[in-house]
């Protein structure tokens, strides 16, 4: 692996500044990331992932991945040498209120002991019970699909059709569609959905209004923004920003 690509301490709390970022590298145990505080991201070559409060990101040993803080972040990192989930790709886990304390208590300064082992095992038990809900938006691999997401990387709020985007960069709604689902595993309304739930965590991190952060996402109504946000998320994008 090149030389920036390195192996760092896995079990910790570690505070980012807002806009802060940790460099590209990778763990020789799994880990899982937890944002105590604010709002992480988790990149890899493949996608990137995002961590609001009631979500942990699951990365598995030797996946090399890169952070970035919106808004002051609390970043809870533990090191597992099990796999309890039997995952082989990063992930987003849904993280409970039991859940929340086990990693905030876990990755306190703590001297190894019987009590420490036992919050191991229960955290590996809650870790079992996890669910999975998507907050990964897949990185496009063909130049015709690059060139299209790009437009919307710059400008969430594009409401042009696929039609309409595709006579911009080159290709058929036909074609990009099959792209979309060959490339990105998801149909391209789900892809642009992602982004804008993206985009909308980091803005609400950073303090933009609920309000502002619909309207530069692209939804059609302030109302309609909190819907599916909650529907994604569970919670309000007001509990986001609190």
């Amino acid at each position: 692996m090149p030389e920036n690509r390195h192996s760092i301490a896995t079990t910790g709390i570690l505070p980012i500044p807002a806009g802060g970022a940790i460099d590209a590298h990778w763990h020789d145990e799994h880990q899982i990331v937890y944002a105590g505080q604010g709002v992480l991201s988790v990149a890899t070559d493949a996608g990137s992932w995002i961590a609001p409060a009631n979500r942990a990101i699951w990365i598995p040993a030797g996946t090399v991945h890169e952070h970035r803080a919106y808004g002051y972040t609390a970043l809870h990192t533990i090191g597992l040498t099990a796999n309890p989930l039997a995952l082989t790709a990063p992930s987003a886990l849904v993280v409970s209120p039991l859940l929340r304390e086990l990693i905030l208590t876990y990755t306190a300064p703590m001297d190894e002991s019987a009590e420490r082992n036992r919050l191991y095992a229960v955290l590996l038990d809650q870790l079992k019970r996890s669910p999975q809900l998507p907050t990964y938006l897949p990185t496009p691999r063909d130049p015709r699909l690059t060139a299209l997401c790009e437009v919307l990387y710059a400008d969430p709020a594009d409401n042009r059709t696929l039609t309409e985007l595709g006579t911009h960069v080159g290709a058929s709604e036909r074609t990009l569609s099959r792209l979309c689902r060959a490339d990105l595993g998801m149909t391209f309304p789900q892809w642009r959905t992602q982004l804008r739930l993206h985009t909308a965590l980091r803005l609400l991190a950073d303090g933009e209004s609920v309000t502002r952060v619909a309207h530069q996402c692209g939804w059609a109504s302030t109302s309609a923004f909190i819907d599916t946000f909650r529907r994604s998320f569970g919670h309000t994008p007001g509990a986001s920003r609190a």
